[in-house]
């Protein structure tokens, strides 16, 4: 696995477990985990296009993070 994702996924299950101690109530753990761990990689994604050096990279960025519904 890249090492990138590799960090991206520890960071997901550790917002997860911090999740889940938190609220007992809710999604679990697992589904929590997927949610987050896709968040960062959509968030990643668009951090990349960001940094381009082009007209509409802002533009761009946002529409990547709007398309998956993240903030």
């Amino acid at each position: 696995m890249n090492q990138r994702i590799k960090q991206l996924a520890d960071q997901a299950r550790a917002l997860a477990d911090q999740f889940q101690e938190q609220w007992k109530a809710g999604p679990s753990n697992e589904e929590f985990f997927q949610e987050k761990f896709a968040e960062l990689i959509v968030q990643e994604c668009a951090s990349i296009v960001y940094k381009t050096d082009t007209d509409h990279s802002d533009c761009l960025a946002s529409l990547l993070l709007h398309t998956f519904g993240v903030k």
